[in-house]
């Protein structure tokens, strides 16, 4: 596994806001286990984490039980919880070709049902706009997860065939994808990558929106290659 190249957050993060503290806490471990500050695998103690964040149990378990259900922490009976093993590279080849096989001809599909409010939708979703915001490198990371998740869920909506969506969903493909390495390129060329794709999107191209799909994700795979060096 490769080891993180960006600042170490402090050891504790306390949960500073009232409102949606649930919400709260489920952000914060999820953080931890996209930058693998929970490790794949390890024991993941209720009691400790009310200590880390000061907060009572029930939003601890709550946040856990969403996190379960996204494929991310798994239950135990009698035992608990831990966090979901790291993906093989059997199966880390077989996402890629899963990805390959539906989601460049879906970006062409999308093209045409693509109008100015759905352009918005995807812009903001990139995360094109926003990549220079915060200089907690974990919490950019673990929040490039999901809008990542989002902008490529966005995509096959828009392509209007909700069984491919319904599949890449079922896989939780990006929050796995994205613990095989906390590295700053993983958000950065992605970046690039997806302004490449709203590009072609801009300009009503389905051929090159499929090839700048295709590009992105043989990118990304690339990528994360080294994780299983």
């Amino acid at each position: 596994m490769q080891n993180a190249d960006l600042t170490e957050a402090p050891s504790t993060a306390r949960i500073q806001r009232a409102n949606s503290l649930a919400g709260d806490v489920y952000e914060a471990i999820f953080a931890q286990l996209m930058s693998l500050r929970i490790a794949p695998g390890s024991r993941i103690t209720v009691d400790n984490l009310v200590k880390e964040f000061n907060v009572s149990h029930t939003p601890i378990r709550e946040a856990l039980g969403r996190l379960e259900g996204e494929g991310l922490v798994l239950k135990t009976h009698l035992i608990g919880y831990r966090a979901a093993p790291q993906i093989t590279r059997r199966r880390f080849d077989e996402l890629y070709e899963l990805r390959l096989l539906l989601e460049p001809a879906a970006a062409a599909k999308a093209t045409a049902t693509l109008d100015d409010e759905r352009l918005t939708v995807l812009q903001e979703a990139a995360g094109v706009m926003a990549r220079r915001e915060g200089k907690d490198e974990r919490l950019r990371y673990s929040n490039f997860a999901r809008q990542d998740a989002i902008f490529h869920d966005k995509i096959v909506e828009f392509a209007q065939n909700e069984l491919i969506r319904e599949t890449l969903n079922h896989q939780h493909t990006h929050f796995h994808i994205f613990r095989l390495m906390y590295h700053s390129r993983v958000t950065e060329e992605a970046l690039d990558e997806h302004e490449a794709i709203l590009a072609a999107f801009s300009a009503g191209d389905p051929d090159a929106a499929e090839k700048a799909m295709r590009v992105h994700i043989e990118n990304s795979r690339d990528r994360l290659l080294p994780a299983f060096e």
